[in-house]
């Protein structure tokens, strides 16, 4: 079943977009990874996860490796359901605009 075209806030803001394509393609992504991918700080990439983790998008699990303290991050069930959406509903405006 195709989800619903719905634009959400939360995700639209570029940077918050593209952390949801990487985890939507993943169980789960550390934090070092996502920003390398993004190209950006480490204080932008917090203040995303932030965001989408407030708007209950997101889960963030801390755990210990190579004796260092790692984020890791996923989407949560409502998370997956509201990027599947908000991509339908840029499919959906996509299409108006090539007709």
């Amino acid at each position: 079943m195709r989800p619903a075209p719905r634009f959400d806030a939360a995700i639209h803001a570029p940077g918050r977009l593209q952390i949801c394509g990487i985890l939507s393609a993943a169980d789960e992504a550390e934090f070092a990874m996502i920003r390398d991918t993004l190209e950006v700080s480490d204080s932008v990439l917090s203040k995303h996860l932030k965001a989408l983790e407030e708007a209950g998008h997101i889960k963030l699990r801390k755990a210990a490796a190579d004796g260092r303290q790692r984020t890791w991050a996923s989407l949560t069930a409502a998370g997956r359901t509201a990027f599947a959406g908000h991509v339908a509903e840029l499919q959906r405006l996509a299409g108006i605009a090539g007709e």
